[in-house]
């Protein structure tokens, strides 16, 4: 029987550090499960495990995508597969803050049809330059119910949309009944969500963003701006990106700049909390001091 360890909690809870004290411990796997930990550009400002923590275990899926791919759940969740494939029934530990990847793992995602980059291409040229809620507008009058799932300043799922809509001539919606298979059965896997109290983890959000500016999270990101991405890419959204890269350009003050990010973050770990609460059916729910302790049943 596989024994799997899903790792879950908001940002900056202590899932890292936990998850490799699992590992070290049980002799598993860590795959990462966050969004933006897959991405090679950003290893300190997405708060990645440094080299020297990579060598205490081994890690699978962290910063192995270039910022220039547009990555998605199942892009991820076909190269999960393929690890645990390669792993067979040996431990293994998923951690994250994604909670869409954990449910793909044990719930199989939608069978969502692929769409080719010619159209992907178009579609992204044509929106350049253009609002959001126009390009949300476009989509409603088009596939009202796929845009009425989605918030107006969505932009990265409003172009997803808009490229099934002109890959296939089918609205988004007409997609989302027919699920793969999980990869992880019930019975395979144990799962644990990192809950802190909102207080101490919001002061540890506002610390760790000023300790990942000493160490250089800036100079990181004026690296990712001379690249000229498209700015809807995901990495370009990353939490402090946008803001530090409008103090770059003398838009704001690093003060400015940081207190916005501390506070995208804030408010992104109160939504993880929220998707944790009516999504992650099945979790554990445990205190940070408590995570290894919870971890630790999955491999007993």
């Amino acid at each position: 029987m596989r024994r799997a360890l899903l790792l879950a909690g908001p940002t900056a809870s202590g899932k890292s550090a936990a998850a490799l004290a699992l590992a070290e411990e049980f002799g598993a796997t860590l795959v990462n499960a966050d969004s933006m930990q897959v991405y090679a550009d950003l290893r300190i400002l997405t708060a990645r495990p440094t080299r020297a923590e990579e060598r205490q275990a081994p890690h699978r899926l962290f910063g192995e995508i270039d910022g220039a791919v547009n990555s998605s759940v199942g892009r991820w969740a076909r190269r999960a597969q393929e690890i645990l494939a390669e792993i067979g029934e040996a431990p293994v530990i998923f951690v994250g803050g994604t909670g869409l990847y954990f449910r793909a793992l044990t719930e199989g995602l939608s069978d969502m049809p692929t769409v080719s980059e010619p159209i992907r291409a178009a579609i992204r040229a044509k929106a350049e330059g253009r609002p959001t809620s126009d390009l949300h507008a476009e989509l409603e009058a088009a596939d009202p119910e796929t845009a009425a799932r989605l918030r107006p300043s969505d932009r990265q799922r409003t172009l997803r949309a808009l490229e099934v809509l002109a890959a296939t001539g089918r609205p988004l919606a007409a997609f989302h009944g027919a699920r793969a298979q999980p990869a992880l059965r019930a019975g395979e896997w144990r799962g644990v969500f990192l809950a802190p109290v909102r207080e101490a983890l919001y002061r540890r959000i506002d610390d760790r963003f000023e300790a990942m500016i000493a160490e250089g999270a800036l100079d990181e990101v004026e690296r990712l701006a001379a690249r000229k991405l498209d700015p809807a890419l995901p990495v370009m959204r990353a939490h402090g990106v946008p803001h530090l890269i409008a103090h770059l350009e003398g838009r704001l003050s690093l003060a400015e700049a940081g207190e916005r990010a501390k506070l995208d973050t804030r408010h992104y770990a109160k939504r993880q909390f929220t998707w944790a609460r009516h999504q992650l059916a099945g979790f554990e729910w445990a205190s940070p001091e408590a995570a290894v302790e919870a971890g630790a049943r999955a491999f007993r």
